[in-house]
């Protein structure tokens, strides 16, 4: 979701990359919430964080707190924010992705116009 919503908000300025603790199939209903808000989901797959093992980021966000302290043992990576959201994959129902969908575009929109602004 957040690569996608990245990408959409703002792909000039931010090359974005999204990876979990390790690679699965994305769930139906993340695709179904992008398409809802119009997102582009071309090419989105999962990838496990050891695909990008030293690479070198400005910037690396976790969603959730379980990700944040692998996230922080990246030796390449700039600064580490943790966002912390529910995880909607926990209800059977579309509404929670949807939901988690909004926050974290509200998210990523909000740190474009402070980064941007910073530069």
């Amino acid at each position: 979701m957040a690569e996608a919503l990245l990408r959409h908000t703002d792909s000039v300025r931010f090359e974005a990359f999204s990876a979990g603790l390790e690679a699965s199939e994305i769930d139906s209903r993340t695709l179904e919430s992008l398409d809802h808000i119009g997102v582009d989901r071309a090419g989105l797959r999962s990838k496990a964080i050891d695909e990008f093992e030293g690479q070198p980021f400005d910037y690396v966000i976790t969603l959730c707190d379980k990700s944040s302290e692998e996230a922080s043992r990246m030796p390449t990576s700039g600064e580490v924010m943790v966002w912390s959201f529910e995880d909607p994959t926990t209800s059977e129902r579309h509404e929670p992705f949807r939901h988690a969908l909004q926050e974290i575009h509200d998210r990523i929109k909000m740190f474009v116009t402070v980064k941007t602004r910073q530069a």
